[in-house]
C-alpha cells in the first residue's frame, strides 16, 4: 500500500491537540517512544459503568512492528483520562489534550512497561552469542 498525501486543513481543529490534529490531518499521530519504537495513537471511548460518568476516553498507543513485515506488535493504553454523559463528549474531552501530554503519557506508560520486561530485545541478546 502506497502512501498518499493530504494537506493539512486547519479550518477542521487546533493540530496541537491530540483531537484537532486527527482532524487537521485525517490520520492519527504518531511518535517515537523513548523505547526507539513507534507508536500510532488513537482516542478510545467505553462504557464505564459509573454512574454520573457513563462514557470514559483514554489513549491507546499502537506499537508498530521494528523487523519483518509491517504490522502492529503491542500496545500500550492509558486509564481513562476524560469522562462524559455521552461518548462524544468524552471523546471531545480527551481530544482537547495537548500533544506534549499525549506524548508525556506515553513516556510514562513506556517506562512502567519496561520495568516488567526484559532491558534487551531478542535481536541484541542474538548478537551477543
Amino acid at each position: 500500500m502506497s502512501g498518499r498525501f493530504l494537506p493539512p486543513d486547519h479550518s477542521r481543529g487546533d493540530a496541537n491537540t491530540i483531537g484537532g490534529y486527527a482532524a487537521v490531518h485525517a490520520r492519527p499521530a504518531a511518535f517515537e517512544g523513548s523505547d526507539g519504537m513507534s507508536y500510532s495513537v488513537e482516542i478510545v471511548v467505553d462504557e464505564t459503568g459509573i454512574a454520573g460518568r457513563p462514557f470514559g476516553a483514554y489513549l491507546l498507543f499502537l506499537r508498530w512492528r521494528r523487523i519483518g513485515s509491517q504490522g502492529i506488535e503491542g500496545h500500550l493504553e492509558t486509564d481513562y483520562l476524560a469522562y462524559g454523559l455521552t461518548e462524544d463528549a468524552a471523546r471531545t474531552a480527551i481530544g482537547a489534550t495537548p500533544l506534549d501530554a499525549v506524548k508525556a503519557h506515553l513516556e510514562q506508560l513506556v517506562r512502567e512497561h519496561s520495568a516488567s520486561t526484559p532491558s534487551r530485545r531478542w535481536w541484541d541478546a542474538m548478537r551477543d552469542e
